[in-house]
Parts: structure tokens; sequence; C-alpha cells
């Protein structure tokens, strides 16, 4: 009696066992629950609803030597943020900043980042015509260094650098401009440049040879090849 006891025992565990695992499965299976392969199914987000009810704003201070410029060439920088980026700007004189923000009319999330890629290019001394590339073109940067990065000059060898650079009447620098498809702008000491992330790079290695003390000619006839290279690349 004892032995048969024992077997009921362990046969009703195990029948417990198994009817407690099928009966979960059975609930998870349920009418009630979605089937496996369901997927909620959401709505894409607006630009506004991505924004937040906020919205987005942007500031991009204006240096003073840029103010005048500002003024002439207003209309050049109003006309593509408002009508093209769909934002709102203005110029706050108290700070000197330029102001972009989002309104109900933008469309694109990203037209804030651009507005002011395109406002920070025109303040570091681009045209407008050259700093609009920013808003028509998605794989166009910026870049800023300074000579001091290159070589430590200070006093008449850093003017000579400087002449250099630039060239009699800008013939140096419109030759690397040329050749590497990218814009320049000498500041002073500090250089920016407006390209591809390629482009960029060859014409800093020509303005960095340049600094070192490179003749000029020399940099033309490499300049030439490398001309010659991108031509027959694309």
């Amino acid at each position: 009696m004892d032995e048969d006891a024992e077997d009921e025992l362990i046969i009703s565990a195990d029948q417990l066992l198994v009817s407690t695992t099928a009966a979960a499965a059975a609930g998870s299976a349920g009418p009630s629950s979605p089937a496996a392969g369901d997927k909620p199914d959401f709505a894409p987000l607006s630009a506004k609803d991505e924004r937040g009810a906020r919205g987005e704003i942007r500031r991009v201070r204006v240096p003073p030597h840029r103010l005048s410029p500002l003024k002439r060439d207003w209309m050049k920088i109003y006309t593509p943020v408002v009508e093209h980026l769909k934002l709102q700007i203005r110029m706050n004189p108290k700070a000197r900043m330029l102001e972009v923000r989002t309104c109900d009319e933008t469309e694109d999330m990203g037209a804030v980042q651009k507005a002011a890629d395109f406002l920070r290019a025109y303040c570091l001394g681009f045209s407008p015509e050259d700093a609009l590339a920013l808003l028509r073109m998605e794989d166009l940067y910026l870049d800023t260094f300074e000579i001091k990065e290159v070589k430590t000059l200070t006093g008449d060898h850093l003017s000579r650098a400087i002449g250099r650079l630039a060239g009699k009447d800008g013939k140096t620098k419109y030759t690397i401009e040329n050749a590497t498809k990218t814009r320049i702008v000498l500041a002073d000491s500090k250089i920016h440049i407006m390209g591809t992330f390629q482009n960029i790079k060859i014409a800093k290695n020509a303005i960095s040879s340049l600094i070192m003390g490179s003749p000029p000619g020399k940099i033309y006839a490499h300049l030439k090849i490398v001309a010659a290279r991108m031509k027959g690349r694309f």
C-alpha cells in the first residue's frame, strides 16, 4: 500500500506541472491577447510634434566687422531662411545676435541647424552666395584653424606667412580654391575653409605647406596634379 501511494503521488505531481504549463500557454495565446506577428502601428510624428510646444531657437553671434556687411546683405540672408527653410529670423542689435526659430510653417526638422550653419558661415566672412551652398548641399562642412596650430610665428614672420597664403592680388588663395573646389577666408591668423571633407583636407595640407615655408610654385605644381586626379575621378 505504501509503494502504491508513493507512485500515485509522483504521478499527480507530474500531471500538475504539465497542466499548469498548458494553462499558461493557453492563456497567453487567448483571444484577448494580440497574435505574435502583430505590431503596433503608429503614425509618423510631424515636424511640429518633434519640436514640441516651445519650438526650437538658435542664436549666432555677429562679429563687429560683419555688422555693416550684414545690413547691406540682409535680404540675401533673410530670403533663404524665411522663404526656403520656413523659419523666423531677426537681428538683436543689443546682443549682436542673429536669432532664428521655428514656426507653424516649418516642415524640415533640421532647418534650424541648416540656418545656423548658413549664418555662421556668413559671419565668418563667406559671401552670401558661398554660404548658401550649405543649404543646398548635404556634404559641405566648415573647418577653422589658426596659423599657430601649424607653426608658431610672431611679428614679421606671421605677416609673411599670411602674405604667402594670399599671394599677389589673392592669386595663391584663388588657385587653392579652384584646384580643391573649396572656399577659403583669411581672417588675420585664422583660416576658414568650406567644402567637402576630402577637399578640405587637401586645401588644408596645401595651406600648411605654405605656412611651413614651401614656395608657391611647388604648391601650384602639386595642386595641378591633385586637380587632374579629381577631374578624372568625377
